[in-house]
């Protein structure tokens, strides 16, 4: 099946991207990963309900345009310290827990919706493809965070090389 085939070359170049501190914004993680290859596509996941309500969740899937550049992303960012945390950034596809911390019961139907893209309603490529332009033009132009905040991202996502033991 064609479909299936395509399914799989997708997940292959998705990545989770994971322990992201909470002042990391969306704007921040695209500006850290599209060094390594044409983002098709990402989800910033946030808390929809509950005491969280609008704050981010903590983790992240970047969706690249070939395996290739995923892997590559994989190997460069997997431990840079961000905001004093290192991050975890794996395949999408692969089978670990996320960060070792999921224990609900419900875990196999989460990672069906965030894999099949997280939304109910449909979008085309193109139109994610623009929003992904969209953004990283406001983040040229500076237009989506202060000047103030900017200087705290950017001190923040040094991205560290993680300590050698």
């Amino acid at each position: 099946m064609d479909h299936f085939n395509f399914h799989d070359e997708k997940a292959e170049s998705r990545l989770y991207v994971g322990n992201l501190d909470l002042k990391i914004t969306e704007e921040a993680l695209i500006k850290m990963f599209f060094p390594f290859g044409k983002i098709v596509s990402e989800d910033y996941l946030w808390h929809t309900r509950g005491p969280k309500r609008g704050e981010p969740r903590g983790y992240a899937f970047i969706q690249f345009s070939s395996k290739e550049e995923a892997i590559r992303a994989k190997e460069k960012m997997y431990g840079r310290m961000a905001c004093g945390r290192p991050l975890v950034v794996r395949l999408a596809s692969e089978k670990y827990p996320i960060d070792g911390a999921v224990n609900h019961s419900k875990t196999s139907e989460g990672s069906r919706s965030l894999l099949s893209g997280g939304s109910g309603g449909q979008t085309s490529r193109s139109a994610k493809i623009a929003a992904i332009k969209n953004k990283l033009k406001a983040i040229d132009e500076g237009h989506s965070t202060s000047k103030k905040q900017k200087q705290s991202d950017e001190h923040c996502i040094s991205l560290e090389k993680p300590h050698q033991r």
